[in-house]
């Protein structure tokens, strides 16, 4: 696209070489040119206004609130930002929580350097990317309403084996709002019972497996 307006691209990326990285690699494309960079969520908006990149190249884990605050206070700024997720960190509820926050798509950093490029110019024609594998996941394991931070730290304890009561003393609540919370999270996984939720919690990878 030599006679179009250059693809521009806002990296938000914590980790200094990744983020050299991308520069040298990306623009090596005649059509991609990086205008900005951040180092975490918070400074991810002010670059973002500053600048008004066509995509937003942004990693979920990040300091300052995370990649999937900074996504949502992006969209919630300006509803036509595009924010593609580029990160390792590839948990299936953690991609559906940045996708349900505004973000069009997703690529992993062990992604090739063509697969990025064809994930930023789709993002940047405002259509959605996702690889296969993923988006077979997320299709046939959709986790329906999104399971929450603390919600996901009594499935940890579920998954460990410990009752109501000491959840409730680890986790410092009460014991009907641990009761409340597990009849909230077998809800929302369509299961019957604790251990069918630790089942499906490992398996969906909300929590890993017990030492």
């Amino acid at each position: 696209m030599p006679d179009s307006a250059p693809l521009t691209v806002l990296i938000v990326d914590d980790h200094f070489v990744v983020r050299s990285g991308l520069v040298t690699s990306l623009e090596l494309a005649d059509d991609v040119r990086v205008v900005a960079e951040a180092d975490c969520g918070e400074d991810a908006l002010p670059a973002y206004r500053q600048h008004r990149p066509s995509v937003v190249l942004m990693d979920l884990q990040l300091p300052g609130g995370g990649g999937v605050a900074a996504t949502a206070a992006l969209r919630q700024f300006d509803p036509h930002a595009r924010v593609l997720i580029f990160s390792n960190f590839s948990r299936d509820d953690e991609i559906q929580n940045a996708l349900d926050a505004g973000a069009l798509g997703y690529v992993s950093k062990s992604a090739s350097r063509a697969e990025l490029l064809t994930a930023l110019r789709s993002v940047a024609q405002n259509r959605p990317y996702l690889p296969a594998d993923v988006a077979r996941r997320l299709a046939t394991a959709r986790l329906g309403p999104a399971i929450t931070a603390r919600e996901r730290e009594i499935l940890a304890h579920i998954a460990s084996g410990h009752a109501n009561k000491q959840i409730a003393s680890e986790l410092n609540i009460s014991e009907f709002t641990v009761k409340r919370h597990v009849s909230h999270i077998l809800d929302k996984m369509s299961v019957n019972d604790r251990a069918q939720a630790a089942v499906e919690a490992i398996r969906r990878g909300l929590v890993k497996l017990p030492e």
